[in-house]
């Protein structure tokens, strides 16, 4: 009985393996840029593997993280609202109500929790690298989770604000009027809009290992830029707008059309399709390279131990 247990444990632990050149040949793969052919390849390989340690994450655990993700986008709505008020008629206070929008991303990202748009872009490339079927299944599974988990919190979010007797009035006019500049787009803007946004959040974290120490200023310029530019994001666009259903400003069907569903493909494309595929393509003929090099040199070292026996058996014999 205990052997069977253990047998299943086995077995379900390696379908949470990604099948990748690691895993493969048993060896860890050097991500030092000095022993690569490119700093993008080092790059490229840092956030791989750090989308291969997220593909096989157990799923509660990224649901729970996911969750926590969503709740703390709430921080963007709600310093954005309070800037707001107290901001109005201050001159320039459009570049600091925005500068309200990076809160969120601040906490999610610092304190590591799961982003749904960080993860079309890191959990995206062990998956280029090696288009398997189960590290298909792998991605579709982290999405899925990491998405509805970030979807259940921004509606506790959104509904705590709404319910629970916090904000005055004014405040909640400004929540409104968030949320209703988002609603303004019509289906096709949404879709275009995200899909900047989506590339703008890929290439924040493609920053991230060459940004050390200064990771939470790149947060902050890169996701300030999304909100000065009124750019749909699925995550904390959906903080805005289910505090309208809440409120009762708009009907439930109004947030998955014509918000959520475009604004979702726009994110996807530009994350996935836009700037994981070119980040992916920049650096394949350097991982041709580097495993033509290996090759060679491993044909060498070969040739080098074949000679050496050789003459050691001439001596000997003589």
């Amino acid at each position: 009985m205990d052997q069977l247990k253990e047998d299943k444990i086995d077995k379900s632990s390696d379908e949470l393996e990604v099948e990748s050149e690691e895993n493969s040949s048993g060896e860890n793969i050097d991500v030092d840029e000095e022993n690569l052919p490119s700093k993008a390849m080092a790059i490229h390989e840092h956030i791989r593997q750090d989308g291969e340690k997220e593909l096989e994450r157990d799923a509660m655990a990224l649901l729970w993280s996911a969750i926590a993700a969503g709740l703390s986008m709430g921080a963007s709505l709600l310093a954005k609202g309070v800037f707001h008020v107290h901001l109005d008629g201050v001159p320039g206070s459009f570049l600091l109500e925005n500068l309200g929008y990076t809160f969120g991303f601040i906490i999610v990202i610092m304190a590591r929790q799961q982003l749904f748009t960080e993860n079309t872009v890191t959990a995206v490339l062990p998956v280029m690298q090696k288009p398997t079927g189960i590290n298909f299944l792998l991605l579709i599974r982290l999405w899925g989770m990491v998405l509805l988990g970030n979807l259940i919190g921004t509606g506790l979010a959104a509904y705590a604000f709404e319910f629970m007797p916090i904000f005055d009035e004014q405040t909640r006019d400004a929540f409104v009027k968030i949320g209703m500049e988002v609603m303004k787009n019509t289906p096709g803007e949404m879709f275009a809009n995200a899909i900047i946004s989506g590339w703008i959040i890929a290439t924040m974290v493609w920053m991230f290992p060459a940004a050390g120490s200064a990771k939470i200023v790149v947060i902050i310029i890169m996701t300030w830029l999304v909100g000065l530019g009124d750019l749909a994001h699925i995550v904390v666009g959906s903080v805005e707008v289910l505090y309208l259903v809440f409120n009762g400003t708009i009907p439930w069907s109004d947030f998955f059309w014509p918000f959520a569903l475009p604004t979702l493909a726009g994110n996807i494309c530009g994350g996935t399709f836009i700037f994981a595929l070119i980040s992916h393509a920049q650096i394949r003929n350097d991982m041709s390279n580097k495993k033509k090099t290996k090759s060679k040199a491993q044909e060498k070292r070969r040739r080098e131990v074949k000679d050496g026996k050789t003459e050691k058996e001439a001596k000997r014999d003589a």
